[in-house]
């Protein structure tokens, strides 16, 4: 794990399986008894709670169906019940149904403890439970008309999800914060872009429309379209505000209303828009580390993926401030407008964390030259991380409180980066990743919510223009300013019990979050005594200390220099752990997952590092390979996500990942075999 004590080794080299520190009391993992209501269990142990629910709330539904109006006569008569056809037809429905059953038992069994894949495992059950029964109920969360209580629930989530991350939700003060839930991390990161995309460029569009018009002229006195693309986000806000309280009393609004959404980059789009203001096109900078769901952002935004700057990592692989400060003043210097800074907490192939309080000063600094952008952070996998750090009355908690409960977690680099992070713009989560929510939940998260108020599409089958109720609660009707249209209003519900259940806090969930970091320290501790015993036959290699709980490992067969060579192993090595190797899941002892880190991300030095903790020569690790099979430009890495909950259950003296190592090492003394 991420070293302890600041100072202990230089800024960005780390070792990737130190001695274990004798000097400090070893950490011992808290009692995982508490969970034992929460899921269903890895042999489905809390079978008869699931089914005695389930089948309650599908008999509750059943007579709400009944007395909603018990005077209408039924519409499926007893004798039809009992015809030759329905009864066909029942017949194929069940034979249909358990053809699906029998093809899902090939699915990968998430929810086990032998499973360290991919950022999936056991559901919660009041989740679960509450999707379940609100399924019944099919209410669409487009607008309040559609799902009048599930809307209202997703209203809730967002600000609960938003007082986990430190935000302030009191809308009588600004900034409050608001948030929604989407498909996925993938859309929130569209809609991230899209607001931000549409506040940056409004200021633009009403001077454009309105600097002429007297009543508005001091709005826009002094301002060059450079400067209107560079405003500080509070100034768009109250530029905005100052406009709509000018046209409410504007004799000729309507008119004035549709000069402006004429004007708007939504309605002339992204070469119209900036053709007409004599600008560039707005950049994003990211790390490389990146999901890559953020060139498919500016793909469907218009900005077109050149526009998307990687900025460096260093051998942490966590962004660099320095090279995001180098692409600010590229930017500043040639006029080009930058949309947003990314920050990454918790990236999918490493689960690092990005510093996000070094990304909140250089937007501060980068204003104070009159440089505007949005800080949005991607935490849809380590945002829930962040009950760790808040207490039940929402304050920080302190490091040192921290650091008791756990071995190595967290640094001092890890708990700023969370502490900071109700300074960003805005946040992508997922409940359906550490909220451990069925499939599909995340969410997107904004510090202030009058963001939302820069777009809106009301078609009049949704929304009544008179109706001042709807006027009122804007934040309710959730297809006027998202990006989906219809969508569960189940995933709300079950997003909502949890947090009642669980509370996002140090106390409640994250004591379910603490269980993965246990594991993961333990995981990494195992893996040193694991690399000592396999010295004589191969090195093994952490590239990247794991800040959360994700570990990625190599493996370099002894006397080998050729990563070439070294890969090839690595892909051997992981048929062992693939689903495919054996045709089934029953036949694999434990799964997981792969993935490269790519010579493209590293600096020279830090890949010549790599490269000889190996054993391989360094000359031999390169961006642009020559030979045509390109296994000279990534590493192979086994890659752990370590958020099963029963990881750490023990019997016979030996927890799961003890028994992981077990077949790790036989698995890698197999696979030398078969590759000699």
């Amino acid at each position: 794990m991420t070293t302890v004590k600041a100072g202990a080794r230089r800024a960005g080299q780390c070792r990737a399986m130190p001695a274990p520190r004798t000097s400090r009391r070893r950490r011992v993992a808290a009692s995982s008894d508490f969970l034992a209501p929460w899921f269903l269990g890895a042999a489905a142990e809390n079978e008869a709670t699931l089914e005695r629910l389930l089948v309650a709330f599908l008999r509750d539904h059943v007579y709400w169906r009944r007395n909603f109006h018990p005077e209408d006569p039924p519409v499926i008569g007893a004798a039809e019940q009992l015809a030759p056809d329905y009864l066909a037809a029942v017949a194929r429905m069940e034979q249909a149904l358990r053809e699906l059953s029998a093809r899902l038992k090939r699915s990968v069994p998430l929810y086990s403890p032998r499973y360290v894949g991919h950022m999936a495992s056991d559901l919660l059950l009041p989740g679960l439970l509450a999707q379940l029964v609100t399924t019944l109920y099919n209410p669409n969360n487009v607008s309040a008309e559609a799902g009048p209580v599930t809307v209202d629930l997703e209203v809730e989530v967002g600000q609960q999800l938003a007082r986990m991350l430190g935000y302030a939700t009191d809308s009588r003060r600004a900034p409050a914060a608001y948030g929604h839930l989407t498909s996925g991390g993938t859309v929130a990161n569209y809609e991230a872009l899209w607001l931000h995309r549409a506040a940056r460029l409004y200021p633009l569009a009403a001077a454009d429309a309105l600097g002429a018009v007297p009543a508005f002229t001091g709005l826009f006195r002094g301002l060059d379209a450079w400067r209107l693309a560079n405003l500080p986000w509070p100034r768009i806000a109250a530029l905005q505000a100052r406009v709509e309280a000018l046209l409410a009393h504007a004799p000729d609004a309507a008119a004035l209303r549709a000069r402006l959404a004429a004007a708007r980059v939504e309605r002339l789009g992204m070469a119209g828009f900036l053709a007409r203001h004599g600008l560039a096109a707005p950049v994003v900078i990211a790390p490389r580390t990146a999901h890559y769901s953020w060139p498919k952002a500016m793909q469907l935004l218009g900005l077109g993926d050149a526009q998307l700057w990687p900025a460096a990592v260093d051998a942490h692989m966590r962004l660099e401030p320095d090279s995001v400060a180098r692409l600010l003043r590229q930017a500043w210097r040639a006029r080009q407008p930058v949309l947003a800074v990314i920050g990454v907490l918790g990236t999918t192939e490493f689960g690092t964390i990005d510093p996000i309080a070094r990304l909140v000063e250089l937007r501060e600094q980068a204003a104070r030259r009159g440089q505007g952008f949005a800080l949005h952070v991607d935490a849809a996998w380590g945002g829930y991380l962040s009950c760790l750090f808040r207490d039940p009355r929402g304050r920080l908690v302190p490091r040192s409180a921290l650091r008791k409960a756990f071995r190595y977690f967290p640094s001092a680099a890890v708990h700023r980066a969370f502490g900071a992070l109700r300074l960003a713009d805005s946040v992508t989560v997922d409940p359906h990743k550490l909220g451990y929510i069925p499939f599909g939940a995340g969410a997107f998260i904004a510090r202030d919510r009058r963001l939302a108020g820069f777009v809106g599409q009301r078609p009049v089958y949704l929304y009544d223009e008179a109706n001042p109720a709807q006027s009122a609660d804007r934040l309710g009707q959730l297809g006027d300013y998202i990006l989906e249209g219809s969508k569960a209003g189940a995933a709300a519900a079950a997003v909502y019990v949890c947090n009642r259940v669980l509370p996002l806090d140090s106390a409640h969930f994250g004591r379910v979050c603490a269980q993965t970091l246990h594991a993961s320290e333990h995981l990494y501790d195992r893996l040193r005594e694991t690399a000592a015993r396999l010295a004589p036959l191969c090195r093994l290699v952490l590239p990247v200390e794991p800040d959360t709980n994700v570990c990625c490992l190599a493996v370099n067969p002894a006397g080998n220099r050729a990563l070439a060579t070294t890969n090839r192993f690595g892909r051997a090595l992981y048929a062992r752990f693939a689903i495919g190797r054996a045709g089934k899941p029953q036949g694999s002892e434990f799964l997981g997952s792969h993935t490269s880190l790519l010579r493209a991300n590293l600096k020279d030095a830090d890949a010549r590092r790599i490269a000889r903790r190996l054993g391989l020569d360094p000359a031999g690790f390169v961006v642009a390979p020559r030979d045509a099979a390109r296994e000279a430009d990534h590493l192979f890495l086994l890659r752990h996500t370590l958020m099963n909950p029963w990881l750490m259950h023990a019997s016979d003296g030996r927890n799961f990942l003890d028994r992981y190592c077990e077949y790790l090492e036989q698995a890698i003394r197999a696979t030398l075999a078969d590759f000699a």
